[in-house]
């Protein structure tokens, strides 16, 4: 059964679009699925690195309000 999945609006600058969809054709995937595979390593890469609970990152969102 597939995994169900959120949609949400992204605004983003035309040129980073154009960036991006050349980076997706370069690894045959389409722009949503390069953003899905840039946003889990990403997020495979905090988890890797000591001290990046979550507590961390609250605390950030916490700051900038």
């Amino acid at each position: 059964m597939a995994t169900e999945k959120k949609a949400f609006v992204l605004r983003i600058n035309p040129d980073t679009l154009k960036e991006l969809e050349r980076w997706a054709q370069d690894e045959f995937r389409s722009v949503n699925g390069q953003i899905e595979y840039i946003l889990s390593e990403a997020l495979r890469k905090r988890k890797s690195r000591p001290n990046s609970g979550a507590n961390s990152a609250s605390s950030r969102d916490e700051e900038s309000d």
